[in-house]
């Protein structure tokens, strides 16, 4: 399948050279990787890697295709995928499309053939840079100019954002949770939805007094790409928000929160990506297996001061891994407790934030 030449041109000249699959364009894009042994479909298809090129960990990847129900977009927004051998005949008889087709469909351009090893051991210790997916026959000098050209943009959460307000129903609702949407999975919703919430979708700078004419029991700040600080209108909403109603944030909604308190974010070296990164829980002693997708965490030193403590932790770099105010009834986590892919031992934040909304009814 993999037969035209391609190549990975990273910005401090290191070259990987391939084979082309999915679509064929150029693309400049943030290089990370994954490390997650299962699960392809759902990480192209998160909004959360909007701009950037996966490199999976694991060597083989496309050979279960790709299924009608496990999206978790339903316009994939991943900037390229690098893998180490792909597999365009899929065996799997949920399988609708190869993994090629869908690329191909959604013009994400692939290269596969490329050490990825020697890849994610490059972006673990030098972090994460840019590259450019270029045809092998593209001068090393050109391809470098472009990337130098290319600036880096901060519009993502608006490109995968909701358009308008939309609501999704289920039988005999017992919440109505309005979610500032900067990019949410499909996978949230569905855990939302099986826990008898209505859901009102809103723009990700739907403003705070549009919001409070819904009337919501909670207030559900989702995942999204990018740097947090991009968008202060989304943090400026949950400054007017916070008190008001329980809120609980996942991702970047965890670091919008922390930044709507006063606390602050830096970019890490390379990032989390993947479905094994340890969690303690603060208040339990716990550890909890999570999955991750994040290029920014909060400041640590930073909370002291704010409303905000601390209630779990990363036990492979220490970084913070959530938040809660328990005056103003909020919460949020760093990592995925929706999984998609990966482990569920967190899916128990999503009934915390079904007790919030029951108390807070009992109490108006």
């Amino acid at each position: 399948m993999c037969k035209t030449e391609r190549k990975l041109v990273l910005e401090d000249g290191q070259e990987y050279v391939g084979f082309g699959f999915g679509d064929a364009c150029d693309r400049v894009c943030e290089l990370v990787f994954n490390t997650s042994m299962v699960g392809y479909q759902e990480i192209l298809s998160d909004p959360s890697y909007t701009n950037q090129a996966v490199v999976m960990t694991y060597p083989l990847i496309g050979n279960y295709g790709m299924a009608a129900d496990d999206y978790e977009t339903d316009i994939p927004s991943v900037g390229a995928f690098v893998v180490r051998e792909y597999n365009d005949s899929p065996s799997n008889f949920r399988s609708q499309a190869s993994l090629a087709e869908v690329m191909r469909r959604f013009h994400i351009p692939g290269i596969c053939g490329v050490d990825t090893r020697k890849l994610t051991r490059s972006i673990r210790d030098y972090g994460t840079r840019r590259a450019l997916l270029t045809d092998a026959s593209t001068p090393t000098a050109k391809a470098l100019r472009i990337l130098k050209d290319t600036p880096v943009p901060h519009d993502a959460v608006s490109r995968v954002s909701c358009r308008e307000i939309r609501t999704q129903e289920t039988p005999e609702a017992a919440f109505h949770v309005v979610a500032v949407d900067c990019g949410m999975k499909k996978n949230i919703v569905r855990s939302l939805l099986a826990r008898g919430c209505r859901i009102t979708a809103v723009p990700w700078n739907t403003p705070a007094s549009v919001i409070d004419r819904y009337k919501p029991d909670g207030i559900f700040l989702s995942n999204g790409p990018g740097d947090p600080t991009d968008v202060p209108e989304v943090i400026e909403t949950v400054r007017m928000l916070r008190g008001k109603y329980p809120i609980f944030g996942i991702c970047l909604g965890h670091q919008i929160l922390s930044l709507a308190y006063g606390a602050r974010t830096y970019k890490l070296k390379f990032g989390h990506r993947g479905g094994n990164h340890p969690v303690r829980n603060l208040q339990t002693g716990r550890i909890e297996i999570t999955s991750q997708n994040h290029s920014y965490a909060v400041d640590a030193d930073s909370l002291a001061g704010t409303a905000l403590m601390p209630t779990h932790i990363n036990l492979l770099d220490g970084t913070i891994e959530g938040v809660q105010c328990g005056q103003d009834r909020v919460f949020a986590v760093q990592y995925h407790p929706e999984s998609a892919p990966g482990p569920q031992d967190s899916a128990y934040l999503f009934d915390r934030f079904i007790r919030l909304m029951e108390e807070e009814k009992c109490h108006a």
